[in-house]
């Protein structure tokens, strides 16, 4: 594994448990024990119905693009290496978006609702990201 010098996720607390579950090759997201409403950033209580009773439920880990912006000038140094590239969000099958990148897919090939699926990148031994890859069928 190569060096990876990108900032990395906090891995404490909510955000250290979904890392986790990336680690383990597993996209999961809270899900409202009250009320059934999926969410994405992880966090305790429920915005729709005010629960506090949740818990993590496996994603189908497919979804569409939602949008996207193409970096070409990177506003942190350890991205300067890596420009152009898109920063894409993805709305998954649950209903959650997610903040991510679309491998193998250059920033002029993306379109709204292209499906893709996810893909787990072992960055450093710790910290595993999930990525984006084109669907297959």
């Amino acid at each position: 594994m190569s060096a990876y010098n990108k900032p990395l996720p906090e891995l404490s607390g909510l955000h250290g448990e979904f890392y986790e579950f990336c680690r383990a090759g597993e996209l999961r997201f809270q899900k409202c024990d009250g009320c059934g409403s999926w969410r994405h950033v992880p966090r305790e209580l429920c915005a729709e119905c005010g629960s506090w009773d949740w818990s993590w439920q496996a994603s189908s880990g497919r979804g569409k693009v939602f949008s996207w912006t193409v970096v070409d000038r990177a506003l942190h140094p350890d991205f300067a290496e890596s420009v152009p590239y898109a920063a894409v969000i993805v709305e998954m099958d649950e209903g959650v978006r997610l903040l991510s990148q679309v491998l193998g897919v250059e920033p002029s090939q993306l379109e709204i609702d292209l499906e893709v699926e996810v893909v787990f990148d072992s960055v450093t031994d710790e910290v595993t990201l999930p990525r984006f890859r084109r669907a297959s069928v």
